[in-house]
Order: structure tokens, then sequence, then C-alpha cells
């Protein structure tokens, strides 16, 4: 692994910041400028802009940041596209067969993530050296703290055994001998919080600037930091959850307390569906806790539009040319919406297909699955059927669509562009207070304090009872069935658990937490065994879908990483050499 200094700032994530062309004409070539160059405010600046711009800049539709592509292994989703040779790869990792440690996606991943890393890390180690004179030193800092642990969790969510690269001032020789297995898996958790908890402490409350995370955005990533933490998989032989630490799960109420995001001004959106617009207005609103900032009219010819959705577009004939169709809701995910006489999730949900006609349904399926018979995006004039249009692979993939992550195309031209793919300058929401809020009711209902846990569930439902506000003439014009109330009564700890992940599942959807929700709490082989032996029937391709105990939960470490580390990386167990 070699220290990639990166340091041209070509986009940026933060509102109202853009490249400054004067630090780009004084750029040396990579490595080479000075302190006295770049250890001024506004020279320091441009390249915390910079570190903040590879988070664009540096995912592609294929290996998007959003994670999108690397979901397709749960029962949320299908690969979709046209057909399974169709980004092939993913296939495999869908059906967890015939993946390869030399498989580009594994090792284009890895390598954008480590792109990123050292990014973030030159401007790290400009602003060490700056003087007490640099206002913003401490703010800046711990901006730069924070993605670079975020650029990690999302390493560890993906390979587990990562080397970590939290000093800026490696040598060369230094980077090329760290290990992939230095921290055990608890270790490695601990040291990420460690970094998000030095930025909690320097972070403000708000910023002028939206891109850049607040306290409340440290407060959510520690909380997600400490519930993954919680599920210890510490036994080097397997990825099983072999305990599940209180101390973890109190540090997830500790930085969950309402009065943090009460205090920056966050709490739930009046409608779920606000979250998944593109409007200016929708935008960075209350629920969004901190976002990755996409923009359109900023002077370039296509903005810094968000094309890791590209592959995700319809193929609409004359509307949406050219949309891959990839990232499909599967039947069983359309299947968990449905809701019993009482207005709660049914517990035998899977026995049969979601009939709109007759079925209640979690106002949520409305506002995240594309239905047959119904409009896609709310718009009348596209009403989906089984056709080409709303299935590229002619049905091999099922017909509906995900809705969270695409546009109206009455809003081409404004809020969706055609490029080389489609794209949106729609922000990509990585922690929202929906999501606050289900990490603390997991941790309570994990120590025991249901009363407390299943109140806040409730909070997430009602809420989605009143969002119909894109959906209230649904019932009446095509019959649906919009039906979900709160829940009553006194529950065991294991009840309270059980609802918490369903909840987490309905509220979440199609967000690509799904796979990894699975995985920490050591549900992944039982739950994706079940979802296959019954998803064959409805979907030829899963035939040969398996899911391998102790090696599909994460990724292979890429063999031309393993390969080029000169023996300092290890395997992960059972994926061979």
């Amino acid at each position: 692994m070699k220290k990639i200094l990166n340091i041209i700032c070509t986009a940026c994530v933060v509102c109202g910041l853009t490249a400054c062309s004067d630090f780009l004409e004084d750029q040396k070539p990579q490595g080479t400028l000075s302190e006295n160059e770049v250890n001024t405010p506004d020279k320091v600046d441009n390249l915390v802009i910079s570190a903040y711009a590879i988070f664009t800049t540096a995912e592609d539709i294929n290996s998007s940041f959003s994670m999108w592509n690397f979901d397709v292994r749960s029962d949320d989703a299908y690969k979709g596209g046209s057909s399974t040779n169709d980004g092939d790869v993913f296939h495999q990792l869908e059906v967890e067969k015939g993946v390869l440690t030399t498989n580009w996606n594994i090792n284009d991943m890895w390598v954008r993530l480590y792109n990123t890393l050292s990014r973030v890390n030159t401007a790290i180690a400009v602003i060490e050296k700056c003087d007490d004179s640099y206002q913003l030193k401490a703010q800046r800092m711990a901006e730069m703290k924070f993605l670079r642990a975020y650029a990690h969790f999302l390493l560890k969510r993906l390979y587990k055994n990562i080397p970590f690269v939290m000093d800026a001032n490696m040598s060369e020789e230094q980077y090329n001998t760290l290990s992939n297995r230095e921290y055990n898996n608890d270790e490695g958790w601990a040291l990420i919080a460690k970094e998000v908890e030095e930025a909690y402490a320097n972070l403000p409350v708000k910023q002028a600037d939206k891109g850049r995370p607040t306290k409340a955005a440290a407060a959510a990533f520690l909380a997600k930091i400490y519930l993954y933490k919680a599920y210890r998989q510490d036994d080097a032989n397997t990825n099983q959850v072999t305990s599940i630490n209180q101390d973890d799960l109190k540090k997830v109420v500790e930085y969950t307390a309402p009065a943090i995001y009460e205090e920056g001004g966050y709490g739930l959106e009046n409608d779920f569906h606000n979250n998944f617009r593109p409007e200016t207005q929708y935008e960075n609103g209350i629920e969004s806790i901190w976002a990755i900032q996409y923009s359109i009219n900023d002077g370039s010819t296509y903005g810094n539009l968000n094309w890791s959705y590209g592959l995700i577009v319809p193929n609409i004939p004359d509307v949406t040319d050219g949309g891959c169709d990839f990232y499909k809701p599967t039947q069983n995910l359309v299947n968990s919406f449905k809701t019993n006489a009482d207005g709660l999730p049914m517990a035998n949900y899977n026995d049969a297909n979601y009939d709109m006609t007759v079925d209640n349904a979690d106002p949520r399926l409305f506002l995240t699955v594309g239905i047959t018979g119904l409009p896609y995006m709310f718009n009348k004039k596209y009403i989906m059927d089984r056709t080409p249009a709303w299935s590229r692979s002619g049905g091999i993939y099922g017909y509906y669509v995900t809705l969270k992550h695409n546009v109206d195309p009455d809003l081409i031209g404004s809020y969706l562009i055609r490029g080389s793919y489609w794209a949106s300058p729609m922000n990509r929401i990585v922690f929202r207070y929906a999501d606050v809020l289900l990490m603390r009711a997991e941790a309570l209902a994990q120590l025991g304090q249901v009363d407390q846990a299943i109140p806040l569930v409730n909070q997430l439902r009602d809420r989605a009872a009143k969002s119909t506000q894109m959906i209230a003439d649904y019932e009446s014009r095509y019959g649906v069935h919009p039906y979900c109330k709160p829940y009553k009564g006194s529950y065991s700890k294991e009840e309270a658990i059980k609802i918490v992940k369903t909840e987490r599942r309905l509220e979440m959807a199609l967000e690509s937490e799904r796979f990894f929700d699975l995985v920490r709490w050591g549900d992944a082989p039982a739950v994706i065994t079940s979802y296959v032996t019954k998803e064959k029937e409805r979907v030829s391709y899963l035939g040969e879908a398996q899911f391998t105990q102790n090696r599909d939960e994460y990724l292979p470490i890429p063999h031309e990483q393993i390969s080029s580390s000169n023996g300092h990386y290890v395997q992960n167990i059972n994926w061979g050499k």
C-alpha cells in the first residue's frame, strides 16, 4: 500500500465552498509543497476542502460509498440490471458463489477508500504543523478525524480485518509494514471510537456549512460505532457474535441522549418521504444530521452531482433511456411491510406475497418501493406495469423499483441530469435522526429497559402512519390499504429486541444498512439462508445461492493487497490465500 498524496480539489461536498484557483496555481508536484506554502490558514482550508471533496470524487457507480452495490447480499435487494451477467461480480456476491479474491470490485473499493484516507491524512499532517494563530485548528482537526474515522468505518464493515492509517506522518516504509491484524475486532472499533470521541470534544453544535459534521453528527457516529463494538466478534476463527457488551450498549445510550440532538435542532421530519426528496427546500432538513452534499449549477458542466446511484434508475422508454435498473427490492422486503389487524408487522409475513388490493401495509412501503399498478415516483403519468420499462431483465429480478434513490422524471433537467449515466444533486444522508432513535431503542432493549425502548419505536410508527403527503389518494384511487399502528401492552426483552430489529428493517430499507446489521447481530447465516430458501421459489437465479457461515459475513482481503503486503496482511477466514 503506497501513500498517495492527492491534494487537488476538483469538487466539494461542503455547501458554499469551492476549489481555490490560487491554490491550484501554486501547487507543486505531489508531495513537494513546503511547509511555508501550505500551513497558512487559507492554504490549510483548501486542503481540508480537498479532503471533503474526495468523498464524492473517489466513489463510483460500481463502488458507491453508500454501499448499495454490496447490500445485494441482504434480503432487501436483488442485484438487478439486464441479466445475471450484467455486473457479474455483484451477482457472485449476491448468490455467494464464484467470488474470487481477484475480482475487480473487491479491490476497487479497498483502493478508493484508502485513497480517501490518504487525502484526509494529507490535510491532518498540515493542520498538525499549524501554530495557534490558526484559530480554527482544533475544529478543522476534529472534522478531519471525523472523516478519517468514517473511511475506516466503511472499510471495517466490509473487510473486518484492515490496516489502520491513524498516523498522518507515516513514512513509506511504515505504510508498507502495516499489518491488517494489529488489532482484534474489538480493538479496531475502539480505535475508531477514540478518533470520533476526540472530534466530538471539539466540534461545534452548529456549522454554517451543512456538509461539515456537528457535535450531534459525532454523537450519532459514536453511537453507531459502539453498537457495532457491543456485538463482540473477537474469536479469530469465526465471525460469530460471542457476547454482547453492556458497557458498549451504555455508550450507545449516552450518545443518543435526546438533549444532544435537541440542542442542534435535529428531530424527525413530519413526513418520512421528505428525507428522500431532491428539491432544495427538503435537503438538510431537521432529520439530516450529516449528509454527503451534492450540487448543481455550481459553474461546472454537470455540477457536483451524485453519480453513485447512476445504475439504479429504471429504463423508461423515451424518458430515462439508458437507465440500468439495478438494486431492485426483493419480494421478501415488500412482504415484510404487511400489517395485521392491529396495524403491526406480521410474524408470518412471508408465507404469501403482498396483494395491494387485499393486504394492509405500512405506508412506508409505498414510499420505499415502486409497485406495479401504482405511480412511479408518485407521478401519475408513469404507472408501473409488468413491462421492460420496469424490469430491464424481463422479470428475472421482478418488477419492483426502489424509490429512495430515484427522482420524479418530470424533474429531468433540474434535479435529474443525463450525463454518462443519470445523476441527481440529491444529498445522501449518512446519519439521520430516525437511525439515532433506532440505535437507542436497540441498546435499551438489549439492556432490558423495554419500557423505554418501545416508545422510541412507536415514535417512528406514529410518523409512518402520518406520512401520506405523496399517497393521500392511493387508497381511494388504487385500492391499497395503508395501515400502521403503534405497539401496545407489555413485552419481554426478547420480544422487544425482535420488535426493534423489525422496525429497523422497515425504516431503513434500501439505505444499505441491512446486510451490515445482520452481520453485527450475528443473524446473517440464519436470516439469509431462510430468505434464499423461500425466495428461490420466486426468482430462479437464486437457486444456486448459498450463504457460508464464517466466510460470507465479510469480503476477502483483495488478492492484490495480500500479494503486495510482503506477508503483512492475513486473509480473512475461509477465503483461502
